[in-house]
Order: C-alpha cells, then structure tokens, then sequence
C-alpha cells in the first residue's frame, strides 16, 4: 500500500481503475463505446486527478466534466442511470483500497462521491429541460 504522492501514482491508480473499467459488465460497454483513445483518455484523466490530488500538473483550470458526461448521456440515447455512478464509485473505492493509503487516498473517495452525485444531477436537470 502506498500513498498518492506524484503524477506516477495517480497515473497507477487512474489505470488499475480504469482497466477494471472497461471490463465491467455495465460500464464497459459505456465506455468502450465512447472513448476512441484510451491512452489519451487516460492521460488526460490523469491530469484531471493529479490536479485534484496533488493540485499540480497541467490540468488546473482546464476541466468542467458536466459537459462531457451530459454528452455521454447523449451518445447513449439517455441510457446512464444512478447505478453507473454507484458501479463507478465501487471500482473506485476497490482500486483505492487495494493499493493506496493516506490522505490523498482518501480524498480521492470523498471527491469521486461528490463529483458521481453532481454529476447525476447535471444529467438529469439536462434531460428535464432539453429531453
């Protein structure tokens, strides 16, 4: 068990994740639909959390994920449900507890839980007022 302190961690966290990810009976094929290029996703996606984490790396600034997941909802024809967030969040907390430890470790699990929460919400208010 290690703590989260450099970009190579978080590139190890977001890539055990994201392996398990795309495996996943319900996730899977989500994600495997949508993204063209994995390692670019998962680049960019470590950016995204070593600025959450570490608040360092090229990311700050640079994210709004409720666009890209109102898109997702699109490309899929409305199909995300609350339970893609609750898979989402019990391969996150796996992946982190089989390999982390510390505060940064637990951060991670306290933004994931509010940034799956925000994230529903934003795709529901948008199929209420555009669907």
């Amino acid at each position: 068990m290690k703590e989260i302190k450099t970009r190579e961690e978080v590139s190890v966290l977001v890539r055990t994740f994201y392996s398990k990810v795309r495996k996943h009976e319900s996730l899977g094929p989500i994600f495997n639909q949508i993204v063209e290029d994995w390692e670019e996703h998962l680049e960019r996606l470590t950016d995204f959390w070593e600025m959450v984490l570490l608040q360092s790396g090229p990311g700050a600034g640079k994210f709004n994920p409720v666009p890209v997941h109102k898109s997702v909802d699109t490309m899929t024809n409305h199909s995300i449900e609350q339970r893609h967030f609750g898979n989402w969040l019990e391969l996150w907390f796996e992946t982190l507890d089989s390999n982390f430890t510390g505060v940064h470790a637990d951060y991670a699990k306290e933004h994931a839980r509010k940034m799956a929460h925000i994230l529903f919400f934003k795709i529901m208010e948008g199929r209420n007022h555009y669907g």
